[in-house]
């Protein structure tokens, strides 16, 4: 099978949440989503998305330079080319060409994604993915109030999610963590998120967290930081979780090495796309580090690669692949992923990535579009 990509058309449009979600860095209350439809030279055809946000809080990307790296420098490595294996997509993006692994894990996953749908098979089984489906969690923003953390904790619990996590910043966090686990009790799934609120300084205080029996405290530390967090790693028994730190393979290997985390957190875009995320996944099962998969507001499209990728077997964390209906009033593919007792569906039985796009609403919402061939 050899794909040749022929035309990249790149879409932003525009989804407002059914309620505004706050982190330490901010809140979000609209997604600006980059949505790209790539169209081989066969005839078929894939959705795919670009994770990146509106504001470099998460990652140095956003949406527009992502629509500015993908035209200028992605895509014109891909489209035309023979490509016999969608993993010689990342070799061929990495070729002195540093960073912007939102823009090109926006174009790899398609290809990957226009693979399986000219193999004739589901995008999980085709990247060897073996659940018929997965754990999901929840993400908990930081709320107004303890009690209004604690409502909305009990209703997730009570919908089934078998996971909570909870956003923290200095102010808000073990206290009203604790007030969730006394709420819920000792056998609800529990995690606390920093989005990189603290310092070092902050080791006694976040190892007041050691007495509340967390899975995980995720990213406490700076974004880019692997060393001190290895050293606040020795000074807690919660395991840390690594989410913007692990950029690639090779920091992955590092944080192992160092012995800054003992759980990733695999965010496909974060990291250039699946090649590198089946990498990292391999290596984290072969080193008995558990994985799971992330979630960055991505519309029906983008989480159906979250949920092919969240399939491979050492995803043994809930991930943060909400239903359709946890964020959005109306979702922008048919059917909207939907959660039954706990469990996301994967769609192992339909070729491709599983769900048909709305391509009228897609149109409707559509702000900006550019055809790149």
């Amino acid at each position: 099978m050899t794909i040749r990509v022929e035309r990249i058309t790149l879409r932003e449009i525009r989804l407002e949440l059914k309620e505004p979600f706050r982190i330490s860095s901010g809140e979000i209350r609209e997604r600006r989503i980059l949505l790209l439809e790539l169209h081989d030279a066969s005839g078929a055809s894939v959705w795919g998305e670009c994770v990146a946000g509106e504001a470099p809080n998460y990652s140095p990307e956003t949406i527009d330079t992502a629509w500015v790296a993908i035209t200028q420098w992605v895509a014109p490595r891909v489209i035309r080319q023979a490509i016999d294996h969608p993993g010689a997509v990342h070799q061929e993006l990495e070729r002195d060409f540093r960073g912007h692994n939102m823009a090109k894990a926006g174009v790899e996953m398609g290809v990957w994604g226009l693979a399986a749908t000219l193999a004739g098979q589901s995008l999980s089984r085709f990247i060897g993915g073996s659940r018929k489906a997965i754990d999901v969690g929840i993400s908990l923003g930081i709320q107004a109030s303890a009690e209004r953390l604690i409502e909305k904790a009990r209703a997730a619990h009570a919908e089934g999610y078998r996971k909570i996590k909870i956003k923290i910043e200095p102010g808000h966090d073990v206290e009203w963590v604790r007030a969730v686990r006394d709420a819920l009790g000792p056998s609800a799934h529990l995690m606390a998120d920093a989005n990189n609120a603290y310092t070092l300084d902050d080791a006694d205080h976040l190892a007041g967290f050691d007495e509340l029996d967390l899975i995980m405290i995720e990213q406490p530390l700076a974004w880019d930081d692997l060393v001190r967090h290895a050293q606040l790693q020795r000074r807690l028994r919660t395991p840390v979780c690594l989410d913007e730190s692990i950029t690639s393979l090779d920091r992955a290997q590092d944080m192992v090495a160092l012995g800054a985390g003992r759980i990733v957190n695999i965010k496909p875009g974060r990291v250039g796309g699946f090649t590198s995320s089946i990498a990292i996944h391999d290596f984290c099962r072969d080193s008995g580090i558990p994985v799971w998969c992330g979630g960055m507001f991505e519309s029906g499209v983008g989480r159906a690669y979250n949920v092919a990728l969240a399939s491979l077997p050492n995803f043994s964390i809930p991930g943060d692949v909400s239903p359709s209906a946890r964020y959005w009033a109306r979702d922008i593919v048919s059917p909207e992923w939907t959660m039954e007792s706990g469990l996301v569906r994967v769609p192992v039985d339909r070729p491709g990535i599983g769900v048909d796009v709305d391509a009228e609403r897609i149109e409707a919402l559509t702000v900006r579009r550019e055809v790149l061939s």
